[in-house]
């Protein structure tokens, strides 16, 4: 019963570094653009040292 007194807190500061995680995060632009980067694997203009 006494481990609920450590993993209470423990929880709730993982809650915590998470959501400042999640706010860095979108205020550093890492979600706005999604799209490209997955399309740019599919674009055959890319230059082939061979």
């Amino acid at each position: 019963m006494e481990i609920i007194y450590l993993m209470i807190p423990l929880s709730l500061l993982l809650l915590v570094v998470a959501i400042w995680a999640f706010f860095w995060a979108t205020r550093s632009g890492q979600f706005d653009d999604l799209d490209s980067p997955a399309l740019s694997i599919l674009d055959d203009q890319s230059e082939h040292k061979e």
